[in-house]
């Protein structure tokens, strides 16, 4: 239970990172031959997928990362309020 506590709010934690730091250089970064933005592209492409599934076809990718960003940020918090709500029952 100590491993998944650590591990899964982590892993949230480490997609919203890079979610938006994808962000700001795409932001930062104008050559369209970047290999930063392509790094980042790879990087988030597969977080990214879901909440384009959930978007109309044709939504910006900008638009598409921020939403993801909003809804790893809210799965992190989640996930930690969850299991410290877990540990609160466990211990009393």
């Amino acid at each position: 239970m100590l491993l998944a506590n650590a591990v899964i709010p982590f892993v949230f934690f480490m997609a919203a990172i890079y979610l938006a730091l994808h962000i700001v250089f795409a932001r930062l970064v104008t050559s369209p031959g970047s290999p930063i933005v392509w790094f980042f592209g790879v990087v988030t492409g597969p977080l990214t997928r879901p909440v384009r599934a959930w978007l109309a076809p044709g939504s910006s990718e900008s638009k598409v990362r921020l939403l993801a960003l909003g809804a790893y940020v809210a799965l992190w918090l989640a996930s930690r309020a969850f299991f410290t709500w877990l540990g609160g029952h466990r211990q009393g």
